[in-house]
C-alpha cells in the first residue's frame, strides 16, 4: 500500500514526466493551493504538468527530506523548473482520504555554500527520536515564542547547548555566536527580521518544521524554518525565506498560509 510520503513524492515527480494520470493523487474537487503563483484546483495543476513536460528543457526534482506528521506530509526538495534554475523547496501536503487535499511552500534559489561551509539541503535527512516527536514540537514552539518572535529573548541560551549549533542558512556561520552575528550585522544594516505569527509547526521525531509569517526588511515576508532537536536543544537549522507577493499578482485568493 502506497503511504502518503510516497504519494507526495509521486505528485512532485510528475514534473519531471509529464504523467498527468498522477492528478489522481489529488481531491477531485476542492483541491487547495496556496503557492500564489499558480491557481487553485486539480485543473490548475494539470495544466502546469502539461506545461513543465513539453518544455524543451526537463524539469528536475530531488527530494532531499521527507516528514510525516498526521494527514501532512512535509517535504525538502531541490528543483529545476524547465532549465530555469535550481532552486530549494519546502513543500507540506495535507491528505484527505487518501488523496492530497492542500499545498502550501516556500521556495528560494539554490546559493553557494555559507561562512561555515553548510549548503541548504546537507545534513542529517533521517527523522530520529520518534518517541521525543510531541517533546520537540513544544521546544520549538516555545523557542519560537521566546526567541524568534523576541517576547523573551535572555531566554536564548537555554535552548542551545553551548555554543554547537549546525546552520544551514545561506548567510550564517555555525554555533549561536554565528547567529548573534548576523543578526548584529543585520541591525546596523537597519534589516528587521520579524516573526509576527505562527501558522504550523509540524514534527516527526526530531525533525520540526515552523512556517511563520513576518517581515523582513519591512517586507511581507514567509518563514518555513526546520529545527533538529537533540536532547531538547536546538541543534541544526535549515530554511527557506520568501517574499510575499504583492496580492495584485496572485493567482489564487487562498493566501500563502
Amino acid at each position: 500500500m502506497t503511504n502518503n510520503v510516497q504519494k507526495a513524492k509521486e505528485l512532485i515527480n510528475c514534473f519531471v514526466s509529464g504523467d498527468t494520470e498522477k492528478a489522481k493523487l489529488l481531491l477531485k474537487e476542492g483541491y487547495i493551493q496556496h503557492n500564489l503563483a499558480y491557481g487553485t484546483g486539480r485543473d490548475a495543476f494539470l495544466g502546469s504538468v502539461a506545461y513543465l513536460g513539453g518544455a524543451p528543457v526537463k524539469t528536475t526534482v530531488n527530494t532531499i527530506r521527507a516528514f510525516e506528521d498526521g494527514d501532512k506530509v512535509y517535504m525538502q526538495t531541490v528543483y529545476n523548473f524547465a532549465g530555469a534554475g535550481e532552486q530549494v523547496a519546502f513543500d507540506i501536503f495535507r491528505f484527505e482520504d487518501g488523496l492530497i487535499a492542500e499545498h502550501w511552500d516556500n521556495l528560494a534559489d539554490k546559493a553557494q555554500p555559507n561562512p561555515s561551509g553548510r549548503t541548504q539541503i546537507d545534513g542529517q535527512t533521517e527523522a530520529k527520536d520518534l518517541d521525543k516527536t510531541e517533546a520537540n514540537r513544544e521546544v520549538v514552539k516555545n523557542f519560537l515564542y521566546d526567541v524568534m518572535q523576541g517576547k523573551n529573548p535572555q531566554k536564548t541560551p537555554d535552548y542551545f547547548d553551548g555554543d554547537k549549533y549546525l546552520q544551514h542558512n545561506t548567510g550564517i556561520a555555525d554555533g549561536l555566536s554565528g547567529l548573534g552575528a548576523a543578526l548584529e550585522a543585520l541591525g546596523k544594516a537597519g534589516i528587521a527580521m520579524i516573526y509576527d505569527k505562527v501558522h504550523q509547526v509540524l514534527a516527526q521525531g526530531d525533525m520540526v518544521l515552523a512556517v511563520s509569517e513576518g517581515t523582513f526588511g519591512g517586507k511581507p515576508t514567509s518563514y518555513y524554518d526546520l529545527w533538529r532537536v537533540e536532547n531538547g536543544k536546538i541543534a541544526e537549522h535549515w530554511d527557506v525565506m520568501e517574499t510575499i507577493a504583492d496580492k495584485s499578482t496572485w493567482a489564487n485568493n487562498n493566501g500563502k498560509f
